[in-house]
């Protein structure tokens, strides 16, 4: 069955409103084509019912919480911004394990939206979830491949009631449906980021130091690679970053040894995030990045690998 963006929306719209009733909301956002279309349609449903919800874990894309408030201003979105940077690097100090990451970055989510609902004397929690988040999650007869703050990570004793109206869909009918909103390419078309951000692309214990290395390492990554298929030399990716690894190398900079951190870059084509294939980037971009992560990073990183891993047997974040 062929899938129709404008009736999904007004179903969705519809259920929403029954769902919620007399009610208020609060809906999280991150910047992502998921949260925002969820923000819209909920709002399209509540109105001034309706509290956007942005959370500055401290592990966001460069420039991210300045994007976030410029992009509320243009679809006018009631927002709520915090700064909880310190509150998740306490909570993580110490973990190495993957798993444990995301549980615990999905509670501390939902302590914060407690908070604000409270406040807002709200009852429900509006979610970007999609089909992949909880598929992958696991529950029943599905197994576990990796838990997703969104839908594992929440705590048991939750108290807010969860309004997800794009969990049945996958990535690219959420592009559709946001482009029937009539939000821009620029949000539609935008590559995926993880709930847990930069938190899950730091491999092993997190710590502001190595968030700001990946940080800046993910930027060269998506400047190069957009720059590169602007001028046609390549078809963007749909997702593409780098990943800051725990292992250390020995190097030379200037006359001197180095003992720096590897940043391993990955990029792949697909359409639904269940499956992707490696992207196969020509080697004088791969050299553009490798020289200018390694000569901005220099006191950090000093040796960059690509990742030709498919998935499966990969996933598509390395954590």
């Amino acid at each position: 069955m062929t899938f129709e963006p404008q009736r999904f929306i007004e179903d969705a719209v519809a259920q929403i409103k029954r769902t919620i009733g007399m009610g208020k909301a609060i809906v999280a956002v991150s910047g992502g084509v998921d949260s925002t279309v969820t923000a819209v349609l909920m709002n399209e449903a509540l109105g001034k019912k309706c509290v956007a919800v942005f959370v500055d874990t401290g592990f966001m894309r460069k420039g991210e919480p300045e994007s976030i408030r410029e992009l509320a201003g243009k679809i006018n979105m009631n927002l709520r911004f915090v700064d909880a940077g310190k509150k998740f690097y306490a909570a993580l100090k110490g973990v190495k394990d993957p798993e444990k990451k995301r549980k615990i970055i999905g509670e501390m989510f939902i302590t914060i939206f407690e908070k604000i609902a409270k406040e807002e004397k709200a009852k429900f929690l509006g979610q970007g979830t999609l089909a992949p988040d909880w598929i992958e999650s696991g529950a029943g007869m599905r197994a576990t491949i990796k838990t997703h703050h969104n839908v594992g990570g929440l705590p048991k004793g939750m108290k807010l009631k969860l309004v997800e109206p794009v969990r049945e869909l996958y990535k690219d009918e959420v592009r559709k449906v946001g482009r029937e909103l009539g939000l821009s390419d620029e949000i539609c078309n935008r590559q995926p980021f993880p709930g847990p951000g930069l938190a899950i692309r730091v491999i092993g214990e997190i710590t502001p130091e190595k968030v700001e290395v990946v940080r800046e390492a993910c930027a060269i990554v998506e400047e190069e690679l957009e720059q590169a298929a602007a001028r046609g030399e390549m078809e963007l990716p749909w997702q593409y970053f780098a990943v800051l690894l725990p292992s250390r190398s020995v190097g030379v900079l200037g006359d001197e040894r180095a003992y720096g951190y590897t940043v391993a870059v990955r990029a792949v084509y697909s359409v639904d995030a269940m499956t992707a294939q490696y992207a196969r980037i020509p080697d004088n971009i791969m050299e553009n990045i490798s020289n200018r992560i390694t000569r901005e990073l220099k006191d950090s990183v000093n040796r960059v690998v690509y990742d030709i891993t498919s998935k499966p047997p990969a996933c598509i974040e390395w954590e």
